[in-house]
């Protein structure tokens, strides 16, 4: 499968009480379809898949696949640091319909370059749904290794990883790497890095899967599409009009920022799930000013 363009990390929005707020999900993913995006991302590490129990992640992709209806990419987050659970959910989200998976590197367990190989590979034979490797290192503890890239793109099924180790230069390695072995066209580099994305889809990346574009989604849909136009005057403009936004994303962990900034700008977000809690005050005001320079409130 073929990913390019802009991909849509979502936040799962939820009641004051806590729960699943379908409805505002809902209203999201359409109002991120009207903005232009090419794919949603449902039940990821942007979503607090983390702190989300099964029947509500499983809730999560029945209504992503339900809502969007065949009108953008719909991927499923379905990573484990147990290889028995994610392939679980990523055979759930199979039979739910979804488009592709994505499966964040086992966290914690810090297995060895060959037993990520075995993880993807046993995931990929047991259900036919195409797979997005995420490598994470600073959320996971393990890095996918230049190598390691190559061999998971040999694997039938494994179409595609969202690089997130903040190098351009190992993206560059793995593209180089994949043109060796004639594989360029076969396996997407998608950025995994919001503020990164110009330079990592300049050196060979097709796309991003992007937690900022819950927010500036018209801004980063215009960069990558200018890019995958070679208009890279324009992407440039683009890059650094987001950039202090972008930064002030991630001033604390992700998903903070963005569900603040959401339920700012009044778009279905509601509580963060403990261990998460609100931003502190200085840092909250950073992204006001960001929101505020860029136009948003």
């Amino acid at each position: 499968m073929n990913f390019e363009g802009t991909y849509v990390a979502m936040v799962t929005p939820f009641t004051k009480e806590g729960t699943l707020d379908e409805e505002g999900f809902r209203s999201n993913i359409n109002y991120l379809i009207d903005k232009g995006v090419n794919g949603l991302v449902g039940a990821g590490t942007t979503g607090e898949s983390a702190t989300m129990t099964h029947d509500e992640h499983h809730k999560v992709i029945e209504i992503l696949v339900d809502e969007v209806d065949g009108r953008v990419q719909t991927i499923a987050g379905t990573g484990s640091n147990a290889t028995t659970e994610a392939l679980s959910l990523t055979q759930f989200a199979y039979d739910a319909g979804a488009d592709s998976a994505l499966l964040i590197t086992p966290y914690y367990n810090k297995p060895q370059q060959h037993s990520l190989v075995n993880h993807y590979r046993t995931i990929a034979e047991s259900c036919d749904i195409p797979l997005i490797a995420y490598n994470v290192p600073s959320r996971t503890g393990i890095n996918i290794d230049v190598d390691t890239v190559v061999e998971l793109a040999k694997i039938d099924g494994v179409d595609a990883i969202k690089e997130a180790s903040g190098s351009v230069d190992k993206v560059s390695d793995i593209y180089r790497a994949l043109t060796h072995e004639g594989l360029e066209d076969k396996f997407n580099i998608l950025s995994g890095e919001d503020s990164l994305t110009l330079p990592i889809m300049a050196v060979g990346g097709t796309g991003v899967i992007s937690a900022s574009a819950n927010i500036d989604t018209k801004r980063m849909v215009l960069m990558v599409d200018s890019i995958l136009n070679d208009d890279y005057t324009r992407a440039l403009e683009l890059h650094y009009e987001m950039l202090e936004l972008i930064r002030a994303l991630f001033i604390e962990s992700n998903p903070v920022p963005v569900k603040t900034a959401m339920n700012i700008m009044g778009l279905p977000s509601g509580p963060l799930r403990p261990p998460l809690y609100d931003m502190k005050e200085e840092n909250l005001e950073v992204l006001k000013n960001s929101l505020k320079d860029s136009g948003l409130i």
